[in-house]
């Protein structure tokens, strides 16, 4: 049985509270979780007076509520799941290096920041820096799978070094800033300065995009490993054409930095 939690106060400042976690909570009773420390601003509560609590000493967490407020949650998890019915704050899942989180709603920026494995499913839109490095910090996430159903804020998978981002709907400026490796797929394209100073990775696009002047236009291709990608991306839901369909257009760059990123963005036979 997992433990499940109602929001029944609503925060009126931001919520830290990163003992949302399985790797907090398997192993403690309802009272103790009930007795565990969040911070509400600069004051030190205890989470029952934000949550009601059911359930005890389980690895799956249930969330109910509009937790647009509440941050931190999952951080650094590494085992078990946490399934979210409403929206999300900042920072969700951070760090996590395994698990599952699963949001029926909306997530706010940072969502994977600096991951290290796990998997991430959002099933409405996400804030900014989905994947992405800290400010100050070299490197994104590392390893694992983010899905986000539907749009996405600046900056997705900026300084990610592994790992795949699948973004449904479109994303804003500065997708893949200053990528060092992993995959980012882009459903519904994003708008400008996709790929800016990219070192290496691979960007993919569905729709047409803006190319910045720094990437230079290779050749027309079917390349094997998308059609590797796209046997891993089916288990999701997600459907990347291929062969018959049409061409991927092979582009690399950033020029400026690098001529080891590439962003292939799919032609469609007329």
């Amino acid at each position: 049985m997992p433990i499940t939690f109602y929001l029944k106060r609503d925060p009126t400042v931001p919520l830290e509270a990163e003992v949302l976690s399985p790797d907090v909570m398997a192993g403690l009773s309802n009272a103790e979780i009930r007795a565990l420390t969040v911070y509400h601003g600069k004051r030190q509560l205890p989470l029952g007076e934000f949550f009601d609590v059911e359930g005890q000493r389980s690895p799956d967490l249930v969330l109910h509520g509009a937790l647009h407020k509440v941050r931190w949650i999952g951080r650094s998890m590494s085992q078990g799941s946490i399934t979210v019915h409403g929206s999300v704050g900042m920072h969700l899942g951070a760090y996590m290096s395994g698990g599952r989180i699963e949001v029926h709603g909306n997530a706010s920026d940072w969502i994977g920041a600096e991951m290290r494995n796990g998997f991430i499913h959002i099933r409405g839109n996400a804030g900014g820096q989905v994947g992405a490095a800290y400010r100050g910090s070299l490197r994104g996430m590392k390893n694992g799978t983010i899905i986000v159903e539907g749009s996405a804020g600046l900056e997705v998978g900026m300084r990610m070094r592994r790992g795949t981002i699948v973004i449904r709907g479109p994303a804003k400026d500065f997708t893949g800033l200053q990528m060092k490796g992993g995959t980012i797929i882009l459903m519904s394209g994003a708008e400008i300065r996709t790929g800016a100073w990219m070192n290496r990775g691979t960007i993919i696009s569905l729709k047409p995009l803006q190319m910045m002047p720094t990437f230079a236009h290779a050749t027309d291709m079917n390349p094997i490993f998308v059609h590797l990608l796209a046997n891993y991306v089916r288990q999701f839901g997600v459907h990347m054409p291929a062969g018959a369909e049409g061409t991927y257009r092979y582009y690399s760059g950033d020029l400026s930095v690098s001529d080891k990123g590439e962003i292939l963005v799919w032609q469609p036979t007329l």
